[in-house]
């Protein structure tokens, strides 16, 4: 697979970690990736793992809530206001196609949306280029919570039972237009709920 986004990150050269918000997350041990993987997180994962290469938030209240300056990888966003008024801290923004539940790779800056921010992501790391991506805190059930972090606070919305198994659905459904495009994707999150996604250790991202 060749890497279609050249006015973004490279990152052919090595596997990729998408760390989602999901219970599971908080107990990835997520330091032994380090120099071994590429580590996208998504919203607060920047806690979890503060080294990591990249952020994404989609929700323009996020990121007026959380202002993560502390965190000095690439950050990125998924509403244009959030692009425009957080510019100024490295915020690039991306834009989301709202509705198209695929896989985007087309168009540079232009990705799926899933109704969440970790399909989002996923589609980011693909875009950058990744080939070998590993899943984590993609837990996709309430079953143990929330969010690894708890319920979101000030206003910001927390996902239903209802909603999950829709994230569930469209997540499972690119599993195969993802194999197309040439990557593996592997799912290292305990209790994961999702099925189109081979269950293995986070190890064998940089291992196997």
């Amino acid at each position: 697979m060749t890497r279609p986004w050249r006015e973004w990150p490279d990152w052919s050269d090595r596997p990729c970690i998408v760390v989602a918000s999901g219970p599971t997350a908080a107990t990835a041990r997520l330091e032994r990736a380090k120099g071994k993987a590429r580590v996208l997180v998504v919203n607060e994962g920047w806690r979890l793992c503060p080294w990591a290469d990249a952020l994404y938030a989609h929700d323009f209240a996020w990121w007026a809530c959380a202002s993560p300056t502390a965190f000095s990888g690439l950050k990125i966003a998924g509403d244009p206001r959030a692009g425009a008024e957080f510019g100024a801290d490295g915020v690039r923004w991306v834009r989301i196609r709202h509705g198209d539940d695929r896989i985007c790779l087309d168009t540079v800056g232009e990705i799926g949306s899933g109704g969440n921010s970790g399909f989002q992501a996923l589609n980011l790391a693909l875009g950058f280029g990744a080939r070998r991506i590993a899943l984590v805190g993609f837990d996709m059930t309430l079953d143990r919570g929330v969010h690894w972090h708890g319920r979101h606070q000030r206003g910001l919305k927390n996902p239903t039972e209802t909603v999950v198994a829709l994230w569930r659905k469209r997540l499972d459904a690119v599993a195969e237009s993802i194999a197309r495009a040439g990557a593996e994707v592997i799912n290292a999150s305990p209790h994961s709920a999702l099925t189109a996604y081979r269950k293995a250790p986070l190890e064998d991202l940089w291992t196997s």
